[in-house]
């Protein structure tokens, strides 16, 4: 394969607001697709892409977090976010052709990595690859529809899996009948965090923007209650689910959100900020009014990235390995088909248009 015509997803320029179709180009570029002798270097298939909220966040112009993922795309460029991939070319001498992979790379249908150090190796593949995206589990049927389909399965690996584990189990060191509280419970992460903290004997409650999803977390993910934060007041709602206060939230929301719900917290709580989706698209992000209630119950609030825990990936594959053949993870994807319809796919999920991980499937494996 010496050059390769494909279609690329670009952002246009920098997203004011939430993100809409004319922010985003789907082009046809012929790509270079030699690896040059002596290189260490990897060229990619592109099978599935996942639609992770904080790439918004690198959408904009102010931008910069030295050390982190969390870096601003440059005008013009194609979008990179993480995906599952396949090496078809290789001249590093720890990927081989045919290899399947996971991590970072472009929204296009093939990618040249430098230096793929970073990749990691699906040795699992006798489960579905999409779930790499953020999970993996036993086979499932992909439905190509006009609309996305919903799939049930187990999250098995990636980089949500991590970060739900991470956050759940590391930073909020959660005891059995503990209470717990979820924002956006049927998402790629939340529904982990819910089912784990089931296993560990906890009360657990989520809130998610829709009946539907509200419905899937207590029938689906096994939630003792869920609530429509749309519909309800946040407050009372709390007050009601938690008349004794939360001892840990799992926080993916931020906002007015996170300030409602310090003021529920029990002393000594436990706060784990794994992402803040009600921001990503405000020009003047929401202020935090309730912090002295830190203070004065003795509150831990820890942000977190995944990338920080790669030394704790060997503990959690073994840990979701054990419960998917048992039986006791499920989850949920809502796939959308093909490169045409991937910048739809993430404006969709800043609108809840998302039924669990969003996912985009570029090609077969």
């Amino acid at each position: 394969m010496v050059s390769k015509q494909q279609k690329q997803v670009v952002l246009k320029d920098y997203v004011r607001g939430y993100p809409k179709e004319s922010d985003f180009e789907l082009r046809s570029s012929d790509t270079n697709c030699v690896l040059s002798n002596g290189s260490r270097a990897v060229l990619l298939k592109n099978l599935c892409l996942a639609c992770d909220p904080y790439m918004r966040h690198r959408m904009s112009d102010q931008v910069s977090h030295p050390g982190t993922i969390i870096k601003s795309y440059s005008p013009g460029s194609v979008l990179v976010g993480y995906g599952v991939c396949k090496v078809i070319q290789s001249t590093h001498p720890g990927f081989q052709e045919g290899d399947f992979v996971w991590g970072l790379t472009g929204w296009e249908e093939y990618t040249v990595i430098p230096n793929p150090e970073r990749l990691n190796k699906i040795s699992h593949t006798g489960v579905p690859l999409s779930y790499y995206t953020g999970n993996s589990s036993a086979e499932v049927k992909l439905y190509l529809t006009s609309e996305p389909a919903r799939v049930p399965g187990c999250w098995f690996t990636g980089t949500g899996g991590i970060a739900a584990y991470v956050g759940f189990y590391n930073l909020c060191s959660p005891k059995a009948g503990e209470t717990v509280y979820v924002s956006s419970a049927c998402g790629g992460v939340g529904q982990l965090v819910g089912q784990f903290a089931k296993m560990m004997g906890c009360y657990v409650v989520g809130s998610a923007s829709t009946e539907e999803k509200v419905n899937l977390s207590k029938t689906k993910f096994g939630f003792d209650d869920a609530f429509n934060y749309k519909e309800h007041d946040l407050a009372a709602a709390l007050k009601r689910y938690f008349p004794g206060g939360i001892d840990i939230y799992f926080d993916n929301v931020g906002g007015k959100m996170l300030d409602e719900v310090i003021m529920h917290m029990k002393p000594h709580g436990r706060i784990a900020a794994c992402g803040m989706i009600s921001q990503y698209n405000l020009e003047e992000p929401e202020g935090i009014h309730n912090m002295f209630n830190v203070v004065v119950k003795s509150l831990e609030i820890k942000g977190f990235v995944e990338t920080d825990f790669k030394h704790i990936y060997p503990e959690y594959l073994e840990f979701a390995i054990r419960h998917l053949q048992e039986g006791k993870l499920v989850y949920v994807e809502d796939i959308a088909e093909g490169l045409e319809n991937a910048s739809s796919a993430l404006i969709g999920v800043f609108h809840g248009r998302n039924v669990g991980k969003k996912v985009v499937r570029v090609a077969s494996g």
